[in-house]
């Protein structure tokens, strides 16, 4: 079974996939809705499917797959010309220019978190920051590691905050800027961004982390600091574990 999941996942398998979920949606559901409802569907389910891709190219591949088949199929045609800002609106919601700056959209893995709670104890109460939270996946695992703690997420994306806040509603989700909260409110702040992110969280974590707080990386190391601990997660990742002096 594995095997045959990592085939099917080999690209762009994917890509194909995803075009034909949105053409089975759109087929299904113009004769019930109408085309331009059907049009919207099929798009947010096509940029729903692209937010599976960890690689940005293929995420804007993925989404926009199917409105431009659409087009060249000749049945767009049919459709006034306005019908097609719906896709590019999607496309704006997902990815606003900002976002593009941070890391693109790369899911926490499932139970990557769970050595924090041990490793990293906090009491009853804390407040937990999810900086650039996307769809929620890392949310989930820090709630699985601090069932207790009060967490949150902060998501430039509009769209991606509305359905990260959706997803976990016992979290606090807001759309906003991560580099701009103000992190000496948390006891701990989570990141999985991008190498040219760390040196821009050192200096954020030195000017705003209380003593105790903890700060933890998945994937990527802030060169300039000692680690607590460095723990492998799976085959591919590791958490980075910083405790504030």
């Amino acid at each position: 079974m594995t095997a045959l999941l990592q085939r099917i996942c080999v690209w762009p398998l994917p890509a194909l996939f995803s075009w034909g979920a949105a053409w089975l949606l759109f087929w299904v559901s113009a004769p019930l809705l109408g085309a331009l409802p059907a049009l919207a569907l099929a798009a947010l389910a096509g940029l729903g499917l692209s937010l599976l891709q960890a690689r940005r190219w293929r995420r804007l591949i993925v989404a926009a797959g199917f409105p431009l088949s659409l087009l060249a199929s000749g049945l767009g045609a049919t459709l006034p010309a306005w019908a097609w800002l719906a896709p590019l609106a999607l496309l704006v919601l997902a990815y606003p220019q900002r976002s593009w700056r941070d890391a693109p959209l790369f899911p926490t893995p499932a139970h990557a978190l769970a050595p924090l709670a041990e490793l990293a104890p906090l009491p009853a109460g804390a407040r937990v920051l999810d900086a650039g939270c996307g769809l929620g996946h890392g949310l989930r695992e820090l709630r699985r590691a601090y069932p207790e703690a009060r967490i949150e997420g902060v998501e430039w994306s509009p769209l991606l905050a509305r359905l990260a806040a959706w997803r976990c509603p016992w979290a606090r989700v807001w759309r906003g800027d991560m580099w701009a909260v103000d992190w000496s409110a948390y006891q701990l702040v989570y990141l999985f961004q991008r190498p040219e992110s760390m040196p821009q969280a050192l200096v954020k974590a030195k000017a705003e982390l209380g003593a105790g707080a903890w700060l933890v990386s998945l994937d990527f190391e802030i060169a300039e600091l000692v680690p607590l601990a460095r723990l492998p997660v799976g085959s591919r990742h590791s958490l980075w574990v910083y405790r504030w002096a």
